[in-house]
């Protein structure tokens, strides 16, 4: 058996190289290289984490080689990103790239040579007595990153080992502190999937610009400011929204007019909704729900630690889910992550649709 690792720098893919050596395992270790952009304009260095991970490499006596997609990532995942924003929807690079860069563009170039390839994500698999594999939710809900992976097919699926993923986050920086791993107390990445301090807005303002347009509220239809441009702002965003007067939270776009309508109020029932529909579902194993009828699921529809109850009514190929709460920001584009009502297995994920 031939086995490679994805490490980032992070403390998570350093554990796991400890976890596979503590098993006997060597494996041959790849850092993923995105870049700066395609003309360096973001001020993203891999420097520290290419440094942590060659520190790694070194005490377990690794391989390391650097695998550089930047041109693939930009073109794909951040093509992507400003696609999406371009048509008003919510994207997720982090889907995305799990999709197209980690489990997608390296498994072409690299991860095709290997039997099985090692990831730090909290997530697990199992196994079922037909010999179907599974991807399971990790004990800790506030890291389980099942969703992130829900886009995956089933062939990337049985050949990614998680030796993270029957861990809480404290127990990985426990061990990563008892063995003195470089990266134990470097704090978890924020922005754009690896892309370090990017955020949508500077992506959006770099490729869609700016266009001024009305703030309305929904329920008057007074004026009560102006906008830089749709792109900006996702269904059910109340942060950052710098409109006076607040809380105002997003809760419709008009595209063709370049309106934002937004609701006042903390707890504005115009914010919340119970049912939509899912666009064209990826099931990373089978499908359980190929039968027209009705199925008790838990679902998300933004990585939160929170697994929500509810309905999946199936029929003619059409998928509704029909939450049992009120659900915040429901965002035409994000995608909804579907589980069993146990929130033990993951089945996968789908868009959810614009409402008719």
């Amino acid at each position: 058996m031939r086995y490679a690792g994805l490490i980032s720098g992070g403390v998570d893919s350093a554990v796991a190289v400890h976890l596979m050596k503590e098993q006997g395992i060597t494996p041959d270790l790849f850092y993923i290289k995105i870049g700066s952009g395609p003309e360096g304009e973001w001020d993203c260095s891999a420097e520290e984490d290419w440094e942590m991970a060659s520190t790694v490499a070194r005490k377990y006596g690794c391989r390391l080689d650097l695998i550089d997609l930047q041109k693939e990532y930009w073109e794909y995942v951040v093509g992507y990103i400003v696609d999406r924003l371009k048509a008003g929807l919510t994207p997720n690079s982090d889907v995305m790239c799990n999709k197209y860069i980690k489990f997608g563009v390296f498994e072409q170039r690299v991860g095709h040579e290997y039997d099985r390839v090692a990831t730090g994500h909290y997530a697990q698999t199992e196994t079922d007595a037909d010999g179907n594999v599974w991807l399971t939710t990790s004990p800790d809900p506030v890291k389980d990153q099942t969703d992130f992976l829900a886009q995956l097919d089933n062939l990337g699926l049985r050949k990614i080992m998680f030796p993270i993923g029957h861990l809480l986050k404290e127990e990985v920086r426990d061990i990563a502190e008892r063995e003195h791993l470089a990266p134990a107390h470097r704090h978890d990445s924020q922005g754009i999937c690896f892309l370090g301090k990017i955020r949508f807005s500077e992506l959006a303002r770099k490729y869609l610009g700016e266009k001024e347009g009305l703030v309305v509220e929904k329920e008057t239809g007074n004026i009560i400011g102006k906008h830089p441009g749709y792109w900006f702002f996702t269904i059910g965003q109340r942060k950052g929204l710098g409109f006076g007067g607040g809380p105002w939270y997003v809760v419709g776009k008009d595209i063709r007019r370049n309106i934002i309508y937004v609701s006042h109020g903390f707890q504005t029932q115009a914010a919340y909704g119970r049912e939509f529909f899912v666009s064209q579902p990826n099931f990373l194993t089978l499908n359980p729900f190929a039968a027209d009828g009705e199925y008790d699921i838990t679902f998300k529809v933004r990585h939160t630690p929170e697994f929500t109850p509810g309905r999946l009514l199936v029929s003619r190929g059409r998928y509704k889910i029909v939450s049992a709460e009120d659900v915040q920001g429901i965002a035409p584009g994000q995608f909804a992550c579907l589980y069993d009502a146990q929130h033990h297995r993951c089945y996968g994920s789908g868009e959810i649709a614009q409402a008719r």
